[in-house]
């Protein structure tokens, strides 16, 4: 599996936090300083001889220096909310077997959640099966200033991996039927994936023999968060544990044959790459507003934005409740936007050595070699 690139010294998930807070508060007390890039932060503190801003800096004390000096280590990394809850189940050499944890933003190092609390379930599925009770010990170890594992160090695994089910959503984005000429559905398209197509967010896809026409599709996975059957729309968000990246590849070829029955085509081996992290509902605003974009070999081949979904979340969840049981760790694709390679003219497919990256706002991006 495919190590997540990253680096830099490990420093704690507070510190992290501390950093974003100490951008706002050096806005309150020097608004020309917030403006300044982060190098130029640095250089002030360094310069006590300095004037104008550099005396500024040095009225901030030698207690607020060490959180400038954290501002550079992370000044590569976005500014995530405090409130950001993103689990992952991820692998380190220390480690003897997989473990749960937070993931510092996207992008950052990660904390390990069973070294926090060994009474932990140690796969993403347990864990959710605990509900509130689990996630309460993720918010306490996300307050804490916990030691991170460099990014460098750790190899990310699907956030979810071997749950019951893998639901699929076909032709959910008005565009995408737009791009095909056909009419948007009057109820969801719904077909599946086997969860032995799950792949983590760094692995590398593997083009079967079988197939000559393997193409893309970027999508937003929603996880179920609790058990539950005929659940209404008005209460589904109770059931929804949190978001993903998922990259739906298809084998255009089986897909159409036999009277066009997807599972075939959907299904191989690592078909079905996820992550980088769950993220929890809590931490999106609004899912349904997000850009979703897909790069293959660095050029941009899908580009929308989730509300432009056909039936929402809620209408998924509600409608595919009627007919089965939906369990903690459950794995909802929500279809794809236009874009896909074959509908191109010509058709494109994907070949050995590609590059698929697939990204969600909010969410995070996935990164994956075709092999």
């Amino acid at each position: 599996m495919a190590t997540a690139g990253g680096g830099g010294g490990a420093i704690s998930l507070g510190e992290e936090l501390s950093a974003c807070l100490l951008r706002s508060w050096l806005w309150l007390l020097c608004p020309p300083l917030s403006t300044c890039s982060l190098a130029g932060i640095g250089s002030l503190h360094r310069e006590p001889g300095g004037s104008g801003h550099s005396k500024q800096a040095l009225m901030l004390g030698s207690g607020r220096r060490r959180l400038l000096s954290t501002l550079l280590q992370v000044q590569k990394r976005p500014c995530q909310p405090c409130r950001n809850m993103r689990l992952v189940q991820f692998q380190a050499p220390h480690l003897e077997e997989p473990h749960v944890g937070l993931e510092s933003g996207i992008g950052g190092g990660v904390v390990d959640l069973n070294t926090f609390d060994p009474a932990l379930p140690k796969t993403m599925v347990q864990f959710l099966e605990r509900g509130e009770t689990a996630l309460s010990v993720a918010r306490r170890a996300l307050a804490a200033q916990l030691p991170l594992i460099p990014r460098s160090q750790v190899t990310f695994l699907a956030p979810v991996t071997r749950p019951d089910k893998v639901i699929c959503v076909g032709l959910n984005y008005a565009d995408h039927c737009q791009e095909q000429n056909v009419r948007v559905p009057k109820n969801p398209i719904i077909f599946s994936k086997f969860s032995s197509s799950i792949v983590g967010p760094y692995d590398s896809i593997i083009l079967p023999p079988e197939s000559k026409e393997v193409d893309w599709e970027v999508e937003m996975a929603v996880v179920i968060g609790k058990k539950g059957k005929h659940i209404k729309a008005t209460d589904v968000m109770a059931y929804v544990a949190g978001f993903t990246v998922a990259h739906d590849v298809s084998a255009r070829d089986w897909q159409m044959r036999n009277g066009k029955q997807w599972l075939l085509g959907k299904t191989f081996d690592t078909f079905c790459p996820l992550g980088p992290a769950l993220v929890t509902k809590d931490t999106i605003a609004d899912p349904h507003n997000l850009k979703i974009s897909c790069r293959v070999n660095g050029e941009i081949v899908q580009s929308s934005n989730t509300n432009q979904m056909v039936f929402k979340t809620e209408d998924l969840i509600a409608w595919v409740s009627q007919f089965v049981t939906l369990y903690p760790g459950d794995i909802l694709l929500t279809g794809t936007p236009p874009g896909v390679g074959m509908f191109r003219k010509p058709p494109v497919f994907l070949k050995k050595g590609d590059e698929v990256q697939c990204e969600i706002e909010e969410l995070g991006v996935i990164i994956n070699k075709v092999v």
